[in-house]
């Protein structure tokens, strides 16, 4: 495919929804979502529950780069779990974690407080002695559901998901449900 031709967006994927055009179940796919071109594919994924940043193109050679595992690069993610990690449990975090027989590569989290943070539709129950808190989570690997299983092997399972940056594209003040094409240079630094 022409280089030139190719086609790049971002997309603010809501909760609900899956990160492909077709299922065979009748759930909600990308093709339900307004503005959002069919002729392009989405580069990784999002599980149903989760929502945010989700890159879609047709340049088959970005698609390959960004989800090749040996490109490792960073995605971040804002992460509402149950309870308060402690210090040791963070550090455990950072150092990697044996999930399904298969040690994670170092990740960062802290604590974090963010803004401008939409009420999730649905909204999330909240257990009344429970507490929560949000974590600013950086991986540079991207197994199935490994935010998730990651914060539950640390004792605080995840409330909500939203990944905000894969690599130094941000999701800013996209909405949920919300596309928009990306500029030259956004594609230029993606494809570095």
């Amino acid at each position: 495919m022409n280089e030139d031709k190719s086609k790049y967006f971002i997309l603010h994927k809501p909760y609900g929804y899956l990160s492909q055009f077709t299922d065979k179940l009748n759930r909600k796919t990308l093709s339900n979502l307004k503005n959002v071109p069919k002729d392009i594919y989405p580069v990784g994924r999002l599980d149903m529950d989760s929502e945010g940043l989700l890159l879609l193109s047709s340049d088959k050679l970005l698609v390959d780069y960004l989800l090749n595992p040996q490109n490792s690069h960073e995605k971040e993610y804002l992460v509402r779990v149950e309870g308060i990690p402690t210090e040791d449990e963070m550090i455990l975090f950072s150092n990697g974690l044996l999930i399904e027989n298969r040690k994670t590569l170092p990740a960062k989290i802290e604590i974090v407080t963010p803004l401008n943070i939409s009420d999730r539709v649905p909204p999330i129950k909240n257990r009344m002695n429970v507490p929560v808190c949000w974590l600013k989570i950086v991986l540079t690997e991207g197994r199935n559901r490994q935010v998730r299983k990651m914060t539950a092997a640390i004792g605080h399972p995840t409330l909500r998901l939203i990944r905000t940056r894969i690599k130094n594209l941000s999701l800013g003040d996209l909405k949920s449900g919300e596309i928009r094409e990306l500029t030259a240079l956004e594609v230029k630094d993606l494809k570095k």
